[in-house]
């Protein structure tokens, strides 16, 4: 396999569930070795320039980017959107409308926490948010770990807020339909993230792959922090069939919390087609010399 470019197309800043703000991931990314980075933070575009103008001070090239949460199965899926205008007032619009379930769901979520003796969980998951919109099940994981009920965020994902544990409130979300639409009506390229993430059975799985090419989707993360490395040749096997460029991120969320760095991924399986083949017209390069522009 053959690093044609070190492309880090998912992680997180404080504008959703990350820890950091957009200019210090660009610094972390391009510190370690980023050549194209994409800020995709949760239903959220705000802080879309800020990472832009972040990469182009540090010389590395940028894809806009958003993960946007739908509904598929009753299951919680992510679809990455990459690559489209960052200004698109219909893109914002829907996920804002997205966004808009977030705050009831979270007081759910402190009302059932509340009830097996943990109080004040919605304060102090809100101490951790930086758009109170995106309240999520990450700042209550971060505020049982701080008040000692956890050791880390893993163990709160084993004993809360995951289906069938105290805390779990599911969300209605985007339609599949509706994510894609607002992606390509904004110039953007789709993407499936962390597939293996799902848990669908293999009939389920095959179902959201289906509808998702027929929405016209074109993407889905092989190579993801997310995954296992033995997973890794099973998407690609999927990228295949389906006839999917391959996407590759970490899903940074915090260097305190996230397993996989930024930049740290391994290559992308060298038979499948890089997503940033697909949008090489629509990657904001960095102004550089001639003699240094980015080897693709």
């Amino acid at each position: 396999m053959t690093l044609l470019l070190n492309a880090d197309l998912h992680c997180h800043s404080v504008v959703s569930d990350g820890t950091l703000t957009p200019e210090a991931l660009a610094a972390r990314a391009h510190g370690n070795g980023v050549q194209l980075w994409a800020l995709t933070d949760h239903d959220e575009i705000g802080g879309q320039h800020r990472a832009m103008a972040a990469a182009h001070a540090l010389g590395m090239d940028y894809l806009t980017g958003v993960e946007i949460s739908v509904t598929f199965a009753d299951t919680t899926v992510h679809i990455v959107g990459l690559g489209f205008d960052a200004d698109d007032a219909q893109l914002a619009q829907g996920l804002s409308a997205t966004r808009g379930g977030r705050g009831e769901r979270a007081q759910e979520i402190a009302r059932q926490l509340a009830q097996v003796g943990i109080r004040g969980a919605y304060e102090g998951a809100l101490r951790y948010v930086g758009n109170p919109e995106l309240i999520s099940r990450t700042h209550f994981a971060r505020h049982l770990v701080e008040t000692g009920v956890c050791r880390d965020t893993s163990e709160v994902f084993r004993r809360f807020l995951t289906e069938g544990h105290p805390g779990y409130v599911p969300h209605r979300w985007a339609t599949l339909g509706d994510a894609l639409r607002w992606i390509h009506e904004a110039g953007g390229v789709a993407v499936i993230a962390h597939p293996g993430r799902y848990r669908f059975t293999p009939t389920e799985e095959y179902a959201l792959f289906s509808e998702f090419k027929q929405h016209g989707g074109q993407g889905v993360e092989v190579v993801t922090g997310s995954h296992m490395p033995s997973e890794y040749p099973v998407y690609a096997a999927m990228a295949q069939e389906f006839g999917l460029v391959a996407s590759r991120g970490s899903d940074f969320h915090s260097p305190d919390e996230s397993h996989t760095d930024l930049g740290a991924l391994p290559d992308l399986p060298g038979q499948l087609t890089p997503v940033w083949k697909l949008l090489d017209d629509r990657i904001l390069r960095a102004p550089r010399p001639p003699h240094e522009a980015l080897q693709q």
